[in-house]
């Protein structure tokens, strides 16, 4: 019973250290999006760090414009960087967890 335990807590201790590694790699993981037309390109982390934002010189005479691309843009890629980094995140907890039965479910197949 307590061999089970204690294994169970080392795996969990080293998924947890896994997760935590993955974290650190997905600040070196940079995607880029651009607004249609490409007058806006965001560059992003997987951790959802804002990195540079490129505008094209067009949008400079228009406030309104510019706000409205920069919205849309940032939007697309924090959507864009969350769906990377909760892919990740996922599949090493899911790599690392214990086989407790009921919980399978849980992290999908």
């Amino acid at each position: 019973m307590f061999g089970d335990m204690m294994g169970m807590m080392g795996k969990l201790k080293e998924t947890q250290q896994k997760v935590e590694e993955t974290k650190k790699r997905l600040d070196t993981v940079t995607l880029e999006e651009s607004s249609s037309e490409s007058l806006v390109t965001v560059t992003i982390t997987a951790n959802r760090e804002v990195k540079a934002i490129k505008i094209d010189d067009s949008l400079l005479e228009d406030k309104e414009q510019l706000e409205d691309y920069l919205v849309l843009t940032l939007n697309k890629a924090i959507e864009k960087a969350t769906k990377v980094n909760e892919t990740e995140l996922a599949a090493v907890a899911k790599e690392g967890m214990p086989n407790i039965p009921g919980l399978d479910g849980l992290f999908g197949k």
